[in-house]
C-alpha cells in the first residue's frame, strides 16, 4: 500500500509552522516538521513573499499528495486577524499552485483529533503530537500544531467521539 504524505500548515505571519506525515493505512508516520520565520522589520508583501517561498521549498523536498491548514480565529484586536488571514491566504496560494487539495480544520477540530477534546493546551497537543509520531523530542509550537493538523486530516478530520467532521464547522461544540 503506497503512503499518502500529508502535509499540515500552522499559518502565521511571524512564524508558520508545517509538518509532513506518512499515512499508510492507519498507520502514521513522521516525515520532517519546521518554521518558517519572516522578518518583522520587512514589508507586509515581502514577509508574504517569504512564507510562499518557504511552501514551495517545503512542497519541492517533500511532495506532499494533501495539505491540510488550520482555519483562523477571531482575535480581539481586528488588525491581527487581518494579517494572519493574509498569511493563510498567502500559504493556500502556494498549496493550491502546487496543484494540492486542501482541507481546512478549525483549531477546536484539531485539537478534538490530536489530544481528544477540543480546549485541550498547547503544551497537550505539542505532547500528543510527540506520541503519536513517536518522536524522540517534542517539537516546536508552531511545528507541533502543524503537525497536529497533518494528522486530524488524516484521521480524516474526524473528532468529536470520531463523527467525520471534514467540510462542517463547529459552533459551541456543535456540528453546523
Amino acid at each position: 500500500m503506497k503512503p499518502v504524505r500529508i502535509l499540515g500548515i500552522d499559518p502565521g505571519l511571524r512564524i508558520t509552522g508545517f509538518g509532513v506525515i506518512d499515512k499508510t493505512g492507519q498507520k502514521l508516520a513522521y516525515v520532517t516538521s519546521g518554521c518558517i520565520k519572516s522578518n518583522d522589520k520587512d514589508s507586509l508583501p515581502l514577509r508574504l513573499k517569504t512564507l510562499l517561498d518557504g511552501i514551495d521549498e517545503v512542497i519541492a523536498a517533500h511532495q506532499p499528495d494533501e495539505a491540510a491548514i488550520e482555519k483562523v480565529f477571531v482575535n480581539v484586536n481586528p488588525q491581527s486577524t487581518l494579517l494572519l488571514g493574509q498569511a493563510r491566504g498567502a500559504a493556500i496560494a502556494a498549496l493550491v499552485l502546487a496543484d494540492l487539495p486542501v482541507a481546512e480544520y478549525t483549531a477546536l477540530q484539531v485539537k478534538q483529533a490530536v489530544v481528544g477534546h477540543g480546549k485541550a493546551a498547547k503544551e497537550q497537543v505539542g505532547h500528543m503530537v510527540t506520541r503519536l509520531l513517536q518522536l524522540p523530542g517534542e517539537p516546536s509550537a508552531d511545528a507541533a500544531d502543524a503537525l497536529a493538523c497533518a494528522i486530524c486530516h488524516a484521521h480524516g478530520g474526524q473528532g468529536l467521539g470520531n463523527i467525520a467532521t471534514r467540510g462542517f464547522r463547529v459552533k459551541n461544540g456543535r456540528l453546523i
